[in-house]
């Protein structure tokens, strides 16, 4: 069974930094994929920010102030977040495509989410 992680979140100001975690534990090989998402009260969970294949795709909103990467050799995803929004604001949820040490093992995990909230 694999678990997910995450911490980082917090209060900051308008304009400032956080930089989330998400370590995954298991019998893991590699982190296949991996993506942030955010659920802003009353609203649907939207995803953020993805890295798959080498590559990243964002959400526009946080295009240019988001960074999402990937540590195999830790097994943790991390976002940086810069120029923080008060429309940043919600709970931030990892999820990921793991490789399990195994053959044909692994799957789809979520974490618990983090709480982030930015203050204008």
């Amino acid at each position: 069974q694999v678990h997910l992680v995450e911490s980082g979140g917090g209060l900051a100001e308008a304009g400032g930094s956080l930089r989330l975690s998400c370590v995954a534990s298991g019998s893991i090989f590699a982190i296949n994929a991996a993506g942030w998402y955010r659920q802003a009260p009353g609203k649907q969970r939207e995803l953020v920010a993805i890295s798959r294949g080498g590559s990243t795709n964002y959400e526009d909103s946080v295009k240019g102030r988001f960074t999402i990467s990937v540590d195999n050799a830790k097994d943790t995803v991390y976002l940086q977040m810069n120029s923080l929004k008060p429309e940043d604001t919600g709970v931030y949820y990892c999820n990921a495509d793991v490789i399990g040490v195994r053959a044909g093992t692994g799957g789809n995990y979520w974490g618990q989410g983090t709480q982030v909230t930015v203050s204008s």
